[in-house]
């Protein structure tokens, strides 16, 4: 595993680390060559909002863990896959952070939004709470199927933001269901399967009217996360050109797993190396100053990134992706069918157009607070996703 040790004060910055080859780098959509654009790769890692350990927040629950070291990981890369949605929805794809540079207000609501107290929408308190609802005590590790499922649910108090979020299970994405989703002028379609929040969190500080009118608008932004498992111990490697092609999409959230137990989120690769952001570093938990401006620069990773090889990839993973518009979700279910027309490459899921009549899960997002099917609900939700039994012929 490569660990950084460099660190920059400028952006005139050597890229020692990085492998002078002709093969493109890809970050989350956007395509760099090495040679020419090394500042700019390293401008758009740092770009991204990086979550690590930390230690000293208030108490989860008021009594539970005051840090999260050794058992946070794959939580923290929730927190960095769904921050990149919140990025793409509020300040756009193109959008730079540079150390010193005042930073619009849309930014640091972003970034309140993942801050360690139990009021901030997607907090890890928030998160671990939440997935206690999923059989996960709190302090316990997750797998990238639980985060993406708590992460769904607490979306739905995040009415600023206003997002679908739909969770693509049994390997297979229905357009039909996302359209519905996503065309639903509900502002809150979700909360019924959600347990009581505090009342404060449903607005974090924010307008209780931010996000209506986004709220009538015909399209709900997307966040589509698509837990996946790509193989029984390691990855198949007739999957890895098809994940390799997620990375190049302009829909890409980049990718949610890493190696048994230990937590990475992938924004990229070159060659036969993935790029990755990591969460094991144990930082304190940050307060805003006295001027109530919250100091942001340990929430951007200033060294170059991780890389590792891509056939060491754990294979359980979520795959993320982000549709602004109805035209973008479009364009990504192109994309997709034309994936499966390229040669050695295996498709990670299937696209189809309307449920399969041997599917049985109940669409979340439609239970009403009176629904007979909460106990089928709980069903529906996977727990344990780690565990996958062998059966002997």
């Amino acid at each position: 595993l490569f660990l950084a040790t460099l660190t920059y004060d400028t952006l005139r910055f050597e890229y020692e680390d990085f492998p002078e080859t002709k093969e493109p780098v890809w970050i989350l959509g956007r395509k760099y060559s090495v040679f020419t654009e090394k500042e700019e790769i390293l401008l758009d890692v740092t770009s991204r909002l990086w979550f690590t350990y930390r230690k000293n927040f208030p108490a989860i629950g008021g009594t539970g863990p005051t840090s999260d070291t050794g058992w946070g990981c794959m939580l923290r890369c929730g927190q960095m896959i769904f921050a990149q949605a919140l990025v793409c929805r509020h300040l756009g794809r193109d959008w730079r952070w540079i150390k010193g540079k005042r930073q619009m207000d849309n930014y640091f609501n972003v970034l309140n939004a993942f801050i360690d107290k139990k009021d901030s929408y997607y907090s890890i308190h928030q998160i671990a709470q939440m997935g206690v609802g999923e059989g996960k005590s709190i302090g316990q590790w997750y797998g990238p199927n639980t985060v993406a499922q708590v992460l769904k649910k607490l979306a739905t108090f995040d009415t600023w933001s206003s997002l679908a979020v739909h969770i693509a299970m049994d390997n297979t994405v229905v357009m039909e269901e996302i359209r519905r989703l996503c065309q639903s002028n509900f502002p809150c379609a979700g909360a019924a399967a959600c347990p009581a929040v505090e009342s404060d969190v449903l607005y974090n500080g924010y307008p209780e009217e931010a996000g209506v009118r986004d709220r009538l608008s015909l399209w709900k932004p997307l966040v589509l996360l698509i837990p996946l498992r790509l193989g029984l111990t390691e990855i198949n490697e007739a999957y890895i050109e098809t994940l390799k092609h997620c990375f190049m999409m302009p829909q890409s959230l980049g990718v949610i797993g890493g190696k048994p137990n230990s937590a990475h989120y992938f924004i990229g690769y070159v060659g036969e190396e993935l790029i990755y952001l990591d969460p094991h570093t144990t930082q304190p938990a940050v307060e805003p100053n006295d001027s109530g401006c919250l100091p942001d620069e340990s929430f951007h990773c200033q060294h170059p990134p991780c890389r590792m090889n891509i056939a060491d990839l754990d294979p359980s993973i979520a795959v993320g992706f982000f549709c602004n518009t109805e035209e973008d979700f479009n364009d990504w279910c192109q994309q997709i069918k034309k994936l499966s027309l390229v040669r050695g490459a295996l498709p990670m899921f299937e696209l189809v157009e309307r449920q399969p009549s041997h599917f049985s899960n109940p669409d979340v997002l439609n239970l009403t607070p009176d629904s007979s099917d909460a106990d089928r609900l709980e069903r529906f939700f996977d727990s344990e996703d780690e565990d996958f039994e062998i059966l002997s012929l």
